[in-house]
């Protein structure tokens, strides 16, 4: 029974349609228009469905339908569902990239729940983007709010290999440069590698983030690994749509579940399953959004204590999502880690995460690893910094060739992202597996938006000399289930004339993983020189979106947000008095 600290007077709803006033009755004539009696809605929390679904997102192209699960439960709850539809990000689509409007869904998040006479929200994502952005405008919203993650999609398959989304394309295609694999048989690779609705189910961004959403105490306990075409999905939607009407009556609101400890306890879980590097930015913006100051270091230090554990490409090499949540799930995992976590942290069902997790078993310990058998005791991400780099970069060295974890070698530079898709393509460019290669001017503002350009392709020469790992190193990002030696979001970005756009093809590149560090062989004197040639780019952009974007988006290591949505310019949940 739910304990309620709200009545139908105090829900945030009744300021619309609770007062004998002309303007209430505005709002009460125009629902009754739609067809629905006062007894559907008056004196009931309201809920927005926060949809993400579209056309051309596969994804979540089983939300149109699982919205009207959420709707049953919100209804068998006593509640009132309305369907406010969002920008639905479709990370396979999106030029240059879903990253450029993660902030554009938290804001529009945010404000759907504002301006409309809400009292919850449930939130339907799972795309990369969706989750962090959807959660970032709740957390500044302030309403009470469920998560309802996509679910990964099914193993693929081709010829009786079992494929892995991304993760397997990387890997096939460089086969098919090499001259291995016919145009017929790339084509039943394409068919058989996405198979189902749903998100990736390899360790990428997605199950990365909807992972860390359950880990913070957002979603129902083991919801964030059920496969979208499981049944069990089904019966989650229709739970949460039940849960969120419950949490109306509590108060229940992120600011009580997104506490700094519970951000703590998302980054140890990421670090256990061998996460998607984007988890950095993402979390970051997401933690500084309720209010607590999570950077860089955190991470790192997390990295040093908390071992892989999930094995699951491409941290792993054999098991993908699906394998996952019959192994135990989230759960499973997180009680195999518990003395690692937080375990009094407050989660949606209103109960600790410890008592969710409590009694969660492995059903398969090759999956779900023991720590003592871990596939790595440390090193998930790592985070390095140098004279390159100053305010940090970061490596997946659970997902690359050990021999790169102390390098040296020559760097071969490309200022834009054609000019090196056409470079590596030919077979007498200049260079060798020890070669580092560069891709600047691809950040947050050099991209624009800090495309997934980090994994740069291995040079077709060495392709078919049979090489397939060596350095990269960008300021982009790269997709969470690539893999390899790629070091990412170099801080600050060349763009903006940071030293890593002072780098030259030739200069000498040092990385040590295990110190953490990554130099730039070239005296200080030389380096200032450089810096005092340095000359701009011209704009990315001259109006709209893609200019406030410009202006406003801060560097990687401080999670990509817009400056002016910082709590700094205000604490969540406050509503100006116009409201």
């Amino acid at each position: 029974m739910t304990s309620r600290k709200k009545t139908p007077e105090t829900l945030r709803s009744a300021r619309w349609f609770a007062p004998d006033d002309l303007r209430s009755s505005g709002h009460r004539s125009r629902i009754m228009q739609m067809g629905y009696s006062p007894d559907e809605w008056l004196d009931r929390p309201i809920i927005a469905i926060i949809n993400t679904w579209s056309d051309i997102n596969p994804c979540h192209s089983h939300f149109k339908q699982r919205v009207d699960d959420v709707k049953r439960g919100i209804l068998q709850a006593g509640g009132f569902p309305i369907e406010l539809p969002a920008i639905s990000l479709s990370e396979s689509a999106v030029k240059p990239t879903t990253m450029l409007y993660r902030n554009m869904l938290a804001m529009e998040a945010e404000e759907l729940i504002r301006s409309h006479p809400i009292d919850g929200a449930v939130l339907m994502g799972g795309c990369d983007k969706t989750t962090p952005g959807l959660l970032m405008g709740a957390s500044s919203a302030g309403v009470p709010a469920i998560y309802v993650p996509a679910g990964p999609m099914l193993r693929g398959n081709w010829k009786g290999n079992v494929l892995g989304s991304g993760s397997d394309a990387w890997k096939f295609w460089d086969e098919r440069r090499a001259g291995n694999i016919s145009k017929t048989e790339w084509i039943g690779i394409e068919g058989g590698i996405a198979r189902s609705h749903g998100t990736c189910m390899t360790m990428g961004t997605a199950s990365t983030m909807t992972a860390i959403a359950e880990a913070i105490g957002m979603t129902l306990p083991g919801a964030s690994s059920i496969p979208a075409a499981d049944a069990n999905h089904i019966r989650m939607c229709s739970e949460a749509g039940r849960r969120i009407v419950g949490m109306v009556w509590e108060d229940l609101t992120p600011q009580q579940i997104q506490t700094r400890a519970s951000f703590e306890n998302a980054i140890a879980v990421a670090m256990a399953m061998g996460c998607s590097t984007n988890a950095i930015i993402h979390v970051i913006a997401m933690a500084r959004r309720a209010g607590h100051d999570i950077g860089l270091a955190d991470f790192d230090a997390a990295s040093r204590r908390v071992p892989v554990i999930a094995n699951i490409r491409p941290s792993g090499d054999k098991y993908l999502m699906e394998d996952f949540f019959y192994a135990g799930g989230l759960p499973a995992l997180m009680n195999r880690i518990s003395d690692k976590l937080h375990l009094d942290t407050l989660t949606v069902t209103g109960r600790t995460l410890g008592e969710n997790i409590a009694g969660a078993e492995v059903y398969n310990d090759d999956v779900i690893r023991t720590t003592e058998n871990a596939l790595y005791q440390e090193g998930a991400l790592a985070v390095l910094k140098g004279n390159i780099a100053p305010d940090g970069c970061v490596i997946k060295p659970s997902a690359c060739e050990k021999r790169f974890f102390r390098h040296t070698g020559p760097a071969l530079v490309f200022d834009d992202y054609p000019s090196m898709k056409e470079a590596v393509e030919r077979d007498d460019l200049d260079v060798t597996a020890d070669h580092i290669l560069i891709l600047r001017n691809a950040g947050p503002q050099g991209g624009p938006g800090m495309p997934e350009w980090g994994m740069l392709p291995i040079p077709k020469k060495l392709v078919k000399q049979g090489v397939r790992d060596m350095l990269r190193m960008s300021d982009a990002r790269m997709s969470g289930t690539s893999y390899g030696a790629c070091i990412l979001h170099v801080s600050p970005e060349a763009y903006i004339g940071g030293p890593f756009a002072l780098v030259r093809t030739g200069d000498m590149i040092s990385v040590d993983i295990d110190r953490r560090s990554i130099h730039l062989e070239v005296s200080d004197q030389e380096l200032a020189r450089r810096q005092a040639e340095w000359t701009p780019p011209p704009p990315r952009f001259e109006r709209g979106y893609g200019w406030m974007f410009s202006k406003h988006i801060r560097q990687a290591n401080d999670g990509c947000d817009f400056d002016f949505l910082q709590t700094d310019f205000g604490a969540p949940t406050g509503e100006p008095s116009i409201y």
